[in-house]
C-alpha cells in the first residue's frame, strides 16, 4: 500500500469518524430539546441541534453535512406524519445550517468570536437568516400533509424560527469556546470565588425566572458582569443558561409568559432570548477588541522603548546632520538662495 494510499484512507476514517459523532450528537440534542416541545411533538422553541450542526461546520468544514442530515432524519423518522414529510423536514433541517455556513464564510468569520463583526454576523446571518430555511421548509411540510392546519401555520412557524435560531445563538457560541477551553494556571483565589459566585448566582437568577414572578431582567446584569470579567468564555455558557430557564418558563406558561397565546409567548421569548444573547456577544467581543489593542500598543511601547535604550547606548549610528545646515554655497538645495546669515 502506497504512501498516498493509506494518506486517503485515514482522511476517509477521520471524515466518517466526524459524520458519525455529527450525527450523534445531532440525535442526542435532539432528544433533550424535545422535551420542552409546544406543537405536535416535535416544535420546541430551543432547538439545540442547529447550534451543533452550525459549530460543526464550522470546526471540522462542510464535509460534516451528512451527519446533520442523517441525525435530522433520525430524529423525525418517528414523529413525521408521513415519509415524505419526514424526508423534508430532514432536508430543512440540514439546508439551515449549511445556508448559515455559507453566509459565514462569506463573510469572514472567525470561529474564536474575538470580533465584534463575528458576533454581528452570527446572530443575524447565522442564526436570523439561516434559520429561516428550516422553520418555512418545516412549517410547509407539514401544512402540505395536513398534519397543520391553516390557523397554527403562523404559530407554529414562529416556534420553528424561535428553536432553531436560539440553538444557534447560545449553543454555537458554547462549543466554539469549547474548542479553545485550556484550564487557566496561575489564576489566583480570588478569580476562582467570583467565577464560582457567577455560576451561583446566575443559578438563583434562573430559579427566580421560571417563578410566578416576571424577573426575567435580572439575567441581563449577569450577561454584563460575565462578559465584562470572562469575556466569550463566561458570556457564552451563561446566555445558554439564561436562555434555557426563560424557555422552561415559557412551556411552563409562568412569569411574562402567563395568559398569552403561542404567539405571543414565543415573540417574548424570541426578544427575550435575541436580546440577551445579543448583550453577551457584543460585549463580550467589544472587552475582548479592546484587550487586544491594548495588548498591542503595550508590545509597541516596548519596542519603542527598546529602540531608544539601544539608540541612547550606541547601538544604532547618530542621524547624519541636515543637508540644509551644510551647504556652504549660502544656498538650499535644489538652488534657490539660502536664508541670509
Amino acid at each position: 500500500m502506497t504512501v498516498a494510499r493509506r494518506e486517503r484512507l485515514r482522511r476517509g476514517g477521520v471524515a466518517a469518524l466526524d459524520i458519525l459523532v455529527v450525527a450523534a450528537l445531532y440525535y442526542g440534542s435532539a432528544k433533550l430539546g424535545l422535551r420542552q416541545q409546544l406543537v405536535r411533538g416535535q416544535v420546541t422553541p430551543l432547538w439545540p441541534p442547529t447550534g451543533i450542526a452550525l459549530a460543526g461546520l464550522l470546526l471540522r468544514g462542510p464535509r460534516v453535512w451528512p451527519g446533520i442530515a442523517l441525525g435530522a432524519l433520525l430524529v423525525n423518522v418517528s414523529l413525521g406524519p408521513s415519509v415524505w414529510a419526514v424526508l423534508g423536514i430532514a432536508a430543512g433541517n440540514t439546508l439551515a445550517p449549511v445556508c448559515s455556513y455559507v453566509l459565514l464564510r462569506r463573510t469572514g468569520f472567525r470561529v474564536e468570536l474575538d470580533r465584534l463583526r463575528d458576533a454581528l454576523a452570527l446572530i443575524f446571518l447565522g442564526a436570523f437568516t439561516g434559520m429561516l430555511v428550516s422553520s418555512t421548509t418545516g412549517s410547509a411540510t407539514l401544512a402540505l400533509a395536513g398534519a397543520l392546519t391553516g390557523d397554527r401555520f403562523w404559530p407554529t412557524w414562529s416556534v420553528w424560527w424561535t428553536g432553531d435560531a436560539m440553538g444557534v445563538l447560545v449553543v454555537t457560541p458554547v462549543l466554539l469556546v469549547l474548542r479553545s477551553a485550556r484550564l487557566p494556571k496561575g489564576v489566583p483565589a480570588s478569580r476562582w470565588a467570583e467565577a464560582l459566585l457567577l455560576l451561583a448566582a446566575t443559578y438563583g437568577v434562573g430559579l427566580l425566572e421560571t417563578g410566578s414572578t416576571p424577573l426575567m431582567f435580572l439575567g441581563f446584569p449577569l450577561l454584563i458582569w460575565a462578559a465584562f470579567r470572562f469575556q466569550l468564555a463566561g458570556a457564552a455558557p451563561c446566555a445558554l443558561a439564561v436562555s434555557v430557564f426563560a424557555v422552561v418558563a415559557a412551556a411552563r406558561g409562568a412569569g411574562p409568559f402567563a395568559g398569552h397565546d403561542l404567539l405571543t409567548d414565543m415573540i417574548t421569548l424570541q426578544a427575550f432570548n435575541g436580546s440577551s444573547a445579543l448583550t453577551a456577544l457584543l460585549v463580550a467581543t467589544t472587552v475582548s477588541e479592546r484587550n487586544e489593542t491594548q495588548r498591542e500598543i503595550a508590545r509597541a511601547c516596548g519596542q519603542l522603548a527598546a529602540m531608544v535604550s539601544r539608540i541612547a547606548a550606541g547601538g544604532y549610528p547618530a542621524p547624519p546632520p541636515d543637508d540644509a545646515e551644510t551647504e556652504d554655497d549660502g544656498e538650499e538645495p535644489g538652488g534657490r538662495p539660502g536664508r541670509p546669515p
